[in-house]
C-alpha cells in the first residue's frame, strides 16, 4: 500500500483509498492546501457544495498543471438542494471548472427527498456528468430502504469513523453490500490525539497519534480523507505507508470505541 493505493468500487472506477477533507478550509486557504497535497502525492480531493470552496479548489487543480483525468475529485448535494440535484451538480462542475466529478454524494439522507433525490443522481451518473454516485451519513436503516428502490448501489457511503468511534455493524453491512466505507473526521478534530491508549501505541510505531488513525482507518479497507490546510500536517499525514500496525494493536484500538462523535449525529434522522 502506498499514496496511489485505489481501491475498485462496485461499478469498476478505481479510487484513491487516501485523500485530502477540504470541510471548513476556508476559501483564503484551501487553494495553497491542495497545491501543497498535490505535490506531496494526494490524487484524491473532497469537497461538498455546502462547504464554500469549491471554486477555490477548481482553481488550485488548474493551477497545479496536473492533468483533470489524474485527480479523483468528490463533491456532495446538499440537503436544501436535494429537489433539484441536477442544478446542484451543474453549480459544482461550474465552480469547479470540469464537466465531471468522480463522486457524487447525498451528503445527508434527508427524511423527505433522499429516495427522490436519488432517482436523479441515478440519472445524472448515467449521463456521465459523475462517474460515480454515492451517500454520506447514512446509516444501516437509511441504505436499507434506499436499496429496495435503487438501481444503482451507492459506491461509498462517507461517515465519521475513528477508534473512538468504531461503527463495526456498519462497516460489516455496507462490505456486504458493495459499498466501500470513507471516514471522515479520522483524527476527531484533534480532541482524542492525547489520549494516553492512543500515544502509548504510537511511540511504538515512532509514529504520531493522527498518523496512527489514518493507518488504523486503511487497515479496515476503507477510504480515508484527513483534512488540514498546514503544509507540514498535509505532508505527515502522508507519511503513513511505511509501516502496519499489528493484528493485536488493531484490536486494541478497536476497542477504543465510545461513540465519540464531532460531527451532527444521523441517529436522530428517521
Amino acid at each position: 500500500m502506498d499514496i496511489n493505493t485505489t481501491i475498485k468500487l462496485n461499478n469498476g472506477v478505481k479510487m484513491p483509498v487516501f485523500g485530502l477533507g477540504t470541510y471548513k478550509a476556508a476559501p483564503n486557504e484551501v487553494g495553497n492546501a491542495i497545491l501543497w497535497a498535490l505535490k506531496a502525492g494526494y490524487r484524491h480531493i473532497d469537497t461538498a457544495a455546502i462547504y464554500g470552496n469549491e471554486k477555490e479548489i477548481g482553481d488550485a487543480i488548474k493551477k497545479s498543471g496536473l492533468k483533470r483525468e489524474n485527480i479523483f475529485i468528490t463533491t456532495k448535494l446538499w440537503n436544501d438542494d436535494q429537489d433539484d440535484p441536477e442544478k446542484a451538480l451543474n453549480e459544482s462542475l461550474r465552480k469547479l471548472q470540469t464537466n465531471y466529478v468522480d463522486l457524487y454524494m447525498m451528503h445527508w439522507p434527508v427524511e423527505e427527498t433522499r429516495i427522490k433525490a436519488w432517482k436523479v443522481m441515478e440519472k445524472l451518473y448515467k449521463e456521465g456528468k459523475c462517474r460515480s454516485i454515492g451517500v454520506s451519513n447514512f446509516l444501516i436503516r437509511h441504505l436499507k430502504e434506499l436499496l429496495k428502490t435503487a438501481e444503482v448501489v451507492p459506491v461509498v457511503n462517507q461517515v465519521e469513523f475513528s477508534p473512538f468511534l468504531f461503527l463495526k455493524e456498519l462497516l460489516d453491512f455496507c462490505n456486504e453490500k458493495g459499498t466501500v466505507l470513507e471516514a471522515y473526521s479520522p483524527l476527531t478534530r484533534g480532541q482524542k490525539l492525547n489520549d494516553p491508549k492512543l500515544v502509548e501505541i504510537a511511540e511504538k510505531y515512532k509514529k504520531t497519534p493522527a498518523q496512527l488513525l489514518i493507518r488504523w482507518v486503511l487497515q479496515h479497507n476503507m477510504i480515508v480523507i484527513p483534512k488540514s490546510v498546514h503544509k507540514k500536517r498535509i505532508e505527515e499525514n502522508a507519511d503513513i505507508f511505511d509501516f502496519e500496525i499489528s493484528s493485536d494493536d488493531m484490536k486494541k484500538m478497536n476497542s477504543f470505541n465510545e461513540n465519540f462523535r464531532t460531527c451532527w449525529d444521523p441517529q436522530n434522522i428517521p
